[in-house]
């Protein structure tokens, strides 16, 4: 048996200004779904709603369905749950939704589209809601629409070009996705969105052009290497660890911050993508997600960040002053990559 603490949301579209949370206490068994945690919510409380059909929800802001086991939910997730809709702006009520955004996102592509790959777009309904990207732009096109599109452009559909233009055109659209989900069962489609933009781009000529001429000459030459970084001090200090999706080293590193008498500090946003993909491209967007992450680290406590990967510790430290621009505040913020921090000696940094 598992007793959950539950934080669900409530907002009521015809009688609610904004929207509220209650807490409840339920205990369930280990063969237990996700739908019977809604349902025993309901008993205690009526005025909780939920659909009834197409059933995803939020737990802890990873989109769950309905049939989702109780029990892989606790082994993940603990016993301590927030529940909240698939998407909190769109709510009527509780966690039922205004969903006809994800139909009329099929709308852009239903006239080169089968009927089975409106079938297979169908079943992309919790993607589309699960999408990161959507936090930062609500007029994203969504996640299903570039996957049904990479789909039906896989499989030599006539109306590719124009498939791929409509996708590329839009307001916000491929070129707006670092692809990124928040599925309790994650899916990985980086290499389909990837495969979509190297597509809708230009190819680049060969011949250096005045740019590349001009960045040539700050080149170091072969050979060279920069110093490690060293933080000054880190005695006291909050440290906290960012990797994104590179690989986890998160046991190295406090470890490491043990030994310079520092505190580990975690942050909800360690594993989100911090916009390096979208520097190219959409560089107002990169910095907001970098902003995100950076704010998230700094209003956890943090005095220092350490980031696993040294192209987005680059990017954090030259574009900061754009970054704060962005986000609207100062980022007082030292950053640090893994491989540097690693490599300090303690007495340096006490």
């Amino acid at each position: 048996m598992y007793t959950f603490k539950i934080k669900a949301f409530f907002f009521n579209a015809q009688t609610d200004y904004l929207p509220y949370y209650k807490q409840f206490s339920i205990v369930l068994d280990e063969e237990a779904k996700a739908s019977d945690i809604l349902a025993a919510v309901k008993a205690q409380n009526e005025n909780f709603a939920y659909p009834e059909e197409k059933l995803v929800f939020r737990i802890n802001d990873l989109v769950v369905h309905g049939e989702q086991a109780v029990k892989e939910i606790v082994e993940r997730l603990g016993t301590s749950l927030q529940i909240d809709p698939v998407n909190a702006y769109r709510a009527n009520n509780g966690l039922i939704i205004n969903d006809d955004d994800f139909m009329q996102r099929f709308g852009l592509l239903a006239p080169y589209a089968s009927e089975e790959d409106k079938a297979y777009y169908e079943t992309l309904y919790a993607l589309h809601y699960a999408s990161e990207t959507e936090k930062f732009d609500r007029d994203y096109i969504g996640d299903a629409v570039l996957v049904l599109a990479h789909r039906m452009i896989a499989e030599e559909s006539e109306h590719a070009e124009v498939i791929l233009h409509t996708i590329s055109e839009m307001h916000s659209g491929l070129f707006e996705c670092e692809y990124e989900n928040n599925l309790f069962n994650a899916e990985d489609h980086t290499a389909a969105i990837e495969a979509l933009k190297q597509m809708a781009k230009p190819p680049k000529s060969d011949k250096p052009g005045f740019m590349d001429k001009m960045a040539a000459k700050f080149i170091k030459k072969p050979g060279t290497k920069e110093a490690p970084a060293v933080l000054k001090e880190t005695e006291g200090k909050e440290i906290a660890y960012y990797y994104g999706y590179a690989q986890d080293n998160t046991e190295a590193v406090s470890q490491k911050i043990a030994a310079l008498g520092a505190k580990m500090t975690a942050f909800s946003g360690a594993h989100k993508l911090s916009g390096l993909t979208l520097l190219e491209d959409r560089k107002e967007l990169a910095f907001k997600k970098a902003g995100t992450t950076l704010l998230d680290a700094l209003d956890s406590g943090a005095d220092i960040l350490v980031v696993e990967d040294k192209e987005v510790c680059l990017m954090f430290k030259k574009n900061l002053a754009a970054i704060e621009r962005t986000v609207g505040r100062d980022i007082v913020l030292e950053c640090i990559t893994t491989e540097d921090f690693l490599a300090m000696n303690e007495s340096v940094a006490a």
